[in-house]
């Protein structure tokens, strides 16, 4: 079955950085693309990043340009956001999403990313 492990969330001070990974399971990863979001508190989900399933193209919310980069590995069937220059704003849980050339999209548990002093 699909499987999406999000790692490396936790608690960071205005300015640091983060690594999350998403390791992935259960279907043909190379073939999808996949992507970053999150939601803080009371707020809608929102998109970060997103990666094609080559690599050839990213996309970026324009609140994480130049902070955030996205990639990913088809050998390991991983994909990685780095995240630098962290604000209180990023706060948020940050959740893993693959989805199919047909559509078909798969979400994982959730990682908790907490920018405090």
């Amino acid at each position: 079955q699909v499987q999406l492990v999000e790692s490396g969330g936790g608690l960071v001070q205005p300015g640091g950085s983060l690594r999350l990974s998403c390791a992935a399971s259960g279907f043909t990863f190379s073939s999808y693309t996949m992507s970053w979001y999150r939601q803080a508190p009371g707020k809608e989900r929102e998109l970060v990043a997103a990666i094609s399933s080559d690599s050839g193209t990213t996309n970026y919310a324009d609140s994480v340009k130049a902070r955030f980069t996205i990639s990913r590995d088809n050998v390991k069937n991983t994909v990685s956001l780095q995240m630098n220059s962290l604000k209180p704003e990023d706060t948020a849980v940050y959740y893993c999403k693959a989805r199919s050339p047909g559509g078909l999209g798969y979400w994982g548990q959730g990682t908790q990313v907490t920018v405090s002093s």
